[in-house]
């Protein structure tokens, strides 16, 4: 087994990718909505936003894994800028394969090619599995980071 980790960009097979991730099996911990080609298209063509999908490459077949969305942003000071990362979903019945530390060290590249200060992400305190990830992959720093939503009515 081989996992591939791909940046997508609008000249990729939208529409494959997309159904790709409307059928994946999904829980709770990803709040993964259901994805529109036309919606994955608008948010790739705006220039600060990265996103990465992975596969599970065997001899004639390709598996979806999972998929992360990010984005760079300088900061109003030196010219900084930073990867955020939104999101890190890997699929419930593909977890445990490697899919995430991929999509991980991908974002990390990436951000290593964009010459960024900084790879900033953060996760709920008690998602055990995410932390255990981010762990693993030797950060600077892990703070802890009260989180604030604030839901604009229609």
């Amino acid at each position: 087994m081989t996992i591939e980790v791909k940046k997508i960009t609008e000249e990729h097979e939208l529409e494959s990718i997309v159904a790709d991730i409307n059928k994946a099996v999904w829980d709770e911990d990803n709040d993964v909505s259901q994805y529109g080609v036309g919606a994955l298209q608008a948010y790739l063509q705006r220039q600060d936003t990265v996103f990465v999908v992975a596969y599970e490459k065997t001899d004639s077949v390709q598996n979806f894994l999972g998929m992360a969305s990010a984005r760079l942003e300088m900061k109003p000071y030196d010219n900084e800028l930073w990867l955020y990362v939104d999101e890190v979903d890997v699929c419930v019945d593909q977890r445990k394969k490697g899919a995430g530390k991929a999509l991980m060290n991908k974002l990390l590249e990436i951000a290593d090619q964009e010459d960024c200060e900084e790879l900033w992400l953060g996760t709920e305190v008690d998602n055990d599995a995410a932390n255990a990830l981010y762990k693993s992959l030797d950060p600077d720093d892990i703070g802890q980071v009260v989180g604030y939503t604030y839901e604009m009515d229609d």
